[in-house]
């Protein structure tokens, strides 16, 4: 996201990993249309993440609410996820010392 900081009056990139690692994730989805005119979604790679709809635009939005579920699982969980486009969600968080803020 690009944003123009209102006191500096320059523009910033605003970078938000999990909702670029979701978007990244959904753009490499797989979806088929099966038999009976419904649709099924995969995305490659993240085992389980599976959707069924009776459009596509419902199997998409199934898909990205499924692989949310997925996620906040996994981080639960303390599971692998996997690392797409050097978006990689399994790095130890980088703590400030409090003194810099």
């Amino acid at each position: 996201m690009i944003k123009k900081d209102l006191a500096s009056g320059r523009w910033m990139v605003t970078h938000f990993i999990i909702s670029d690692y979701l978007d990244t994730a959904i753009a490499q989805a797989v979806y088929e249309k099966l038999e009976d005119d419904t649709f099924a979604g995969r995305i490659p790679g993240f085992k389980g993440v599976l959707s069924f709809g009776s459009t596509l635009q419902d199997c998409e939005d199934e898909l990205r609410s499924t692989l949310e579920d997925w996620m906040l699982l996994g981080f639960k969980l303390g599971h692998f996820l996997p690392v797409i486009d050097s978006l990689d969600l399994n790095q130890e968080p980088i703590l400030e010392p409090m003194d810099a803020l």
